[in-house]
């Protein structure tokens, strides 16, 4: 039996901790500010030095995000952003970037909603088979616990996908051990209690916690929720293996006209770049 080959995230990771630098994971909902902006928008990205991004994919009733997700999340869906538009601009984008590592961020409704209305003729899962087809790398589904996905997660690894979880300050270690069973990729460690953009980052809290985290997780571990500028960064990049940041950057885009959108992105996360690397 051959071995799984490596996945895009796993390669990109081991090429950064080889080099000894850490990842940048700016998050950006599909679709936002401008509904055909999104690939032009994952470009400007990379060249400010992103080494994944996560797209967030629209939903009506976003429970794990704040108030300026949740307003980026309305304004895609209004302009009749979904999963089948999300996965166009995924592979829009493919057709210049074949590197860099893309993981779909959101919740069940809209994954379960597109295999019903996109079902495979062998049974198998729509959207993961779609999903690969686009140049989709991973997938982070808020509101799926690892002991209730164990079939999604095999389906996706079927297809070369990875499943991603969330862990939380409030995650017990029994928890963190159901989540390495199935996770791969990377974790993604929420830094704070309560919802994306919320409180201020106590980075001497994620210091303590994320060894309990390895002591369990065998995958890079990126803490979000909280980081805003370069010096949060900087601090957050010393201690995990990965930095991300949603509401700043969303919150920096919408300010802007459209053809300064993608510029802002850009010079925004070089800023963040150069602190990782410094």
């Amino acid at each position: 039996m051959n071995p799984t080959p490596p996945t895009r995230i796993a390669k990109k990771f081991t090429h950064l901790q080889a080099q000894g630098h850490k990842a940048l994971i700016p998050f950006v909902t599909a679709g936002f500010p401008f509904p055909d902006i999104t690939p032009e928008l994952m470009h400007a990205m990379v060249a400010g030095g992103a080494d994944v991004i996560e797209l967030g994919v629209p939903f009506s009733d976003p429970s794990a995000d704040g108030p300026v997700i949740q307003k980026a999340g309305d304004k895609a869906l209004a302009a009749g952003v979904g999963l089948v538009q999300v996965l166009a601009m995924v592979k829009a984008f493919r057709q210049q970037d074949s590197n860099t590592p893309v993981v779909l961020m959101g919740y069940a409704n809209p994954v379960e909603r597109y295999n019903q209305k996109h079902p495979c003729a062998d049974g198998a899962s729509g959207f993961a088979v779609d999903a690969t087809a686009a140049g989709v790398d991973g997938v982070l589904i808020v509101d799926y616990p690892p002991e209730e996905c164990e079939e999604f997660a095999a389906e996706l690894k079927a297809h070369g996908l990875d499943l991603i979880f969330l862990l939380a300050p409030t995650s017990t270690d029994e928890r963190m051990q159901q989540v390495a069973r199935i996770a791969s990729g990377y974790v993604y460690y929420v830094s704070l209690k309560g919802v994306t953009g919320s409180g201020a980052l106590d980075t001497r809290a994620v210091e303590a916690m994320l060894p309990r985290i390895r002591a369990h997780v065998n995958v890079p571990v990126g803490v979000g929720f909280g980081i805003r500028d370069a010096a949060t960064a900087k601090a957050i990049g010393q201690v995990a293996d990965a930095v991300v940041i949603g509401s700043r950057l969303i919150q920096l885009i919408d300010a802007q006209a459209r053809d300064q959108v993608a510029v802002t992105a850009e010079t925004f996360l070089r800023e963040i770049r150069t602190a990782l690397d410094s």
